[in-house]
């Protein structure tokens, strides 16, 4: 069971960091609580299979980054691993995937690359194309931003 104040700290995960330079310290206060204790909550919330994650959403637009691509690439099942990391490691890729291979489609690797505009992304991705030595990938642009949100608990 959750106490009162593991879900005021979840609750408070939820929310945007603070802009300071110790977020967390602020969030303690919020909650009324210590930064230490707020660490060492969520660490014991982590370890007892409570809280997963924390992850942050940026907004890039905001950010300067205008343009988004979904790259999805063919890589062999057995350089899945290493090329994938190697994709991971760019700094401006921020999500790197591997999906089942279905039907007609034999893209089982996927990155969003973000850029300043088109040019720049498809800089970016022929520098991972480069670096990895594969070609065969597709790049699908984002047209529309539907939902940036996560999902919340304990409100």
């Amino acid at each position: 069971m959750l106490s009162a104040i593991d879900k005021s700290i979840i609750r408070k995960l939820q929310e945007d960091i603070p802009l300071t330079p110790r977020p967390y310290k602020s969030m303690a206060e919020e909650i009324g609580i210590t930064e230490e204790e707020l660490l060492s909550k969520v660490e014991e919330l982590q370890n007892n299979g409570a809280l997963r994650r924390i992850g942050g959403i940026l907004n890039h637009r905001e950010a300067g980054f205008e343009a988004n691509a979904m790259v999805v690439w063919m890589i062999s099942e057995d350089n899945v691993q290493k090329l994938g990391e190697i994709m991971a490691s760019f700094k401006e890729v921020t999500h790197c995937y591997e999906r089942p291979i279905s039907g007609k489609w034999p893209y089982n690797i996927f990155t969003m690359v973000h850029g300043q505009n088109k040019k720049q992304c498809e800089t970016i991705i022929k520098k991972i194309s480069d670096t990895i030595k594969i070609c065969d990938y597709k790049i699908l642009y984002s047209t529309k931003e539907l939902k940036k949100s996560s999902m919340k608990y304990f409100e």
